[in-house]
């Protein structure tokens, strides 16, 4: 199921030119504050071992202490009067407990507040007057608010600090969260426009620990990069940007298939109406989503705009609303664009070795190889064809590359012809130097079996191509996995094999055997009866009892038996032939030796 996650970032502006701010100097005219520190660390200012602790000193002042700095604080200005959170931040260097303590002495030292920035307003061009578009706490306490002219505010407060509004720089820091959710958080992450992020969480919140953990390591950073934040979780992403938005918490989580229920209380302005639908909703006392859910849609429609029921239907999950990814910027890719459109076989070749002759440059002055190769030709008519291919290993050879991509020409249709090609390696790796003395010296015949491999897979697919390694356990079914063709199998153990082992054991019938510990002396299978002549057994093999209850007195008697016709199969009974609950004295097939 899609999980959407909205982070919103309302003070974005105003924050970002915080965060490039060197510390002011305080004015003369504001007192400093006198906290009091005592050297005494006493028995619980200490955690066990000793260290830092936040804050502790001012949680152990004084009652009459505390009042004196909360007067201090309460004569400052209001856009200079420090969070309570900026006064918690203290830490003083604990003694270990253990150590001898000197003389017990009662300082004062004086500790200077956080520092405040003046207030601060950034003022834009809308329309045809500049207006203010952001202002920080301290301004909004002195009356400026977003949407008054700029004369106003000017006039209103002479000595506010206005700085003209920039939206490419704000623009950039949301390109580069963005780019970081792709890389640490989940690969289908997209800029929210002008103030947060949309990040995908299908298939990923388990690396997380889940989604409300997720969203409070997200709270937390934003805090520590000095970003107020606001983030939701929803089945889609227009009912996160709501909830992240007109949200009653910082953190708002909405249960799966809840979304109706958690949007009927937030107001129209949620669904992000343009103006014009927002003042004819108000004019026919459409106020909160609920209100617009039993109306019909025809009727709201010709009221409020068909946009209008898009974005309802976006939020609700009626209509589709895809969220396109920030690319990777660090994807190694290249681009031709050609003077005369092509349609043949051999001039896409041509353009193939080509791009792959500039790419390899790329690959190797970073240091890596290519694991996929994706190739995007643009037709005249805009539409585009687009072709990938897979290594086993990485690789940075121009040939064997275009052997791969030669494979899928036939699955390009080039129409009324191809003009602009970008070829891009989406997943590299590693590529070391490669030691081939021993090859040029003819002291080895084996060769790499990595581009038989590709060949292989090219022709038929990736997943019909792989290598049987061994596995830890005694069930035979289970002693065995599929493994990429290119790694090396592990050690495999010294019990005789089949050499084609069935997936599900067969049954057999009219088992003739002596008991408890002889092997079948006639079976029928298949149809067929089979005289047997020589075996070999038993081999006992107890069922995994931590896997489940079934297989905790479960026994396999296997044998090895040849018929008269010099096949030899691979048997076994179930049970021990003693107790009742290790199986019920069934015989059944489960591989055949060569």
């Amino acid at each position: 199921m899609r999980r959407v996650v909205s982070l919103f970032l309302p003070n974005l502006a105003i924050e970002r030119l915080r965060r490039l701010e060197r510390p002011a100097t305080r004015p003369p005219e504001w007192p400093a504050l006198q906290l009091p520190v005592d050297d005494d660390p006493g028995a619980c200012s200490v955690p066990r071992g000793g260290g830092w602790r936040p804050g502790a000193r001012w949680a152990r002042t004084s009652a009459q202490s505390r009042e004196e700095v909360e007067a201090q604080i309460a004569s400052l200005p209001v856009h200079a009067q420090p969070p309570m959170r900026e006064l918690g931040r203290r830490s003083e260097a604990a003694s270990h407990p253990y150590k001898a303590q000197a003389p017990a002495l009662r300082l004062i030292t004086p500790v200077m507040i956080p520092v405040q920035h003046a207030p601060l307003a950034l003022v834009g061009k809308v329309g045809r007057r500049e207006e203010v578009v952001a202002a920080c706490t301290g301004a909004q306490a002195l009356g400026i608010h977003s949407g008054m002219a700029a004369t106003h505010a000017r006039a209103l407060v002479f000595d506010l600090d206005f700085r003209p509004v920039e939206p490419e720089a704000d623009a950039a820091l949301l390109e580069g969260l963005a780019l970081l959710a792709v890389r640490r958080w989940s690969p289908i992450a997209a800029v929210t426009p002008a103030d947060g992020l949309w990040i995908d969480l299908a298939g990923c919140d388990h690396l997380h620990g889940g989604e409300e953990r997720f969203c409070r390591r997200l709270l937390a950073f934003c805090r520590r990069a000095g970003f107020t934040a606001r983030v939701a979780v929803a089945d889609t992403p227009g009912a996160a940007h709501a909830l992240a938005r007109f949200g009653k918490t910082d953190l708002t989580r909405v249960e799966p298939h809840g979304t109706v229920e958690a949007l009927s209380a937030l107001p129209i302005a949620a669904l992000r109406l343009t103006p014009t639908a927002l003042s004819a909703a108000r004019k026919f006392g459409f106020e909160r989503i609920a209100d617009l859910l039993p109306v019909a849609r025809g009727p709201l429609a010709r009221r409020l705009g068909l946009p209008t029921i898009t974005r309802l239907d976006q939020a609700l999950g009626g209509v589709a609303e895809p969220i396109t990814p920030r690319e990777d910027i660090e994807v190694p890719a290249v681009e031709r664009r050609l003077l005369e459109p092509i349609s043949t076989a051999e001039a896409i070749e041509q353009v193939m070795g080509d791009l792959l002759g500039d790419l390899v440059v790329l690959l190797q002055g970073k240091g890596v190889g290519a694991r996929s190769i994706r190739l995007t030709g643009m037709r005249v008519d805009g539409t585009e064809q687009i072709v990938a291919v897979g290594t086993s290993r990485p690789t940075r050879e121009v040939s064997h590359l275009l052997r791969l991509l030669k494979l899928r020409i036939e699955r390009i249709d080039p129409g009324m012809g191809l003009e602009q090609f970008h070829m891009a390696a989406p997943h590299t790796e590693q590529l070391d130097a490669v030691d081939l003395g021993a090859v040029l010296a003819g002291e080895t015949l084996v060769r790499d079996p990595a581009r038989l491999v590709d060949l292989i897979a090219g022709r038929i697919g990736m997943h019909s191509v792989f290598r049987i390694a061994p596995v830890e356990s005694h069930v035979p079914e289970r002693a065995v996995v599929k493994s990429d063709p290119n790694e090396l199998p592990g050690t495999w153990p010294d019990w005789k094999r089949p050499i084609r082992l069935f997936a599900h054991p067969e049954p057999l019938h009219r088992v003739i055997a002596l008991m408890p510990d002889q092997p079948p002396r006639r079976f029928e299978w298949r149809g067929t009866t089979y005289k047997v002549v020589g075996g070999d057994g038993p081999e006992r093999v107890h069922g995994e009892w931590w896997r489940r209850d079934a297989e905790v007195w479960a026994v396999r008697d296997y044998y090895r038996v040849e018929d008269e016709t010099g096949g030899r199969y691979w048997v076994f009974r179930r049970g021990d032939g003693f107790e009742d609950d290790t199986g019920d004295l069934s015989w059944w097939m489960h591989g055949v030796f060569g």
